[in-house]
């Protein structure tokens, strides 16, 4: 990034940076976003991923982890108990390790294409 050009979607997402300077401000917990940027003051509460990238992940992950578990049993046929201890964590892990990634992306996302509510123009609400 250099001359003041904005990160690119996949580096926001990956870096947890601001979608407009740059620094590295995006979040204020794992994943959490903060309020606004401390650096160039950009208002972040008025962006919503709403639930898109839980949904999103929970399909991708939900792949991961059940194939993951067939390949195993089918494999080396352990007992239940292996299952619960290896893949709730493995889950749990891939879930927030992707969800910071995704509320990034999809964050830096709006910015870029600066997203907002839908609104109907005059002429096609009828007045």
């Amino acid at each position: 990034m250099t001359d003041g050009e904005p990160p690119t979607i996949v580096a926001v997402g990956l870096r947890g940076l601001c979608p407009r300077c740059g620094a590295p401000t995006l979040f204020d917990g794992l994943i959490r976003f903060a309020r606004r940027c401390r650096a160039c003051g950009l208002d972040l509460t008025a962006f919503n991923v709403g639930d898109g990238p839980a949904a999103f992940l929970t399909l991708i992950v939900g792949t991961i982890v059940t194939a993951g578990a067939i390949i195993l049993q089918l494999a080396a046929d352990p007992p239940f108990w292996v299952h619960i201890i290896l893949w709730v964590p493995v889950t749990i892990l891939l879930v927030l390790a992707m969800l910071r990634v995704a509320k990034g992306m999809l964050i830096a996302s709006e910015y870029r294409n600066r997203a907002g509510e839908g609104r109907l123009s005059p002429r096609a609400s009828g007045e």
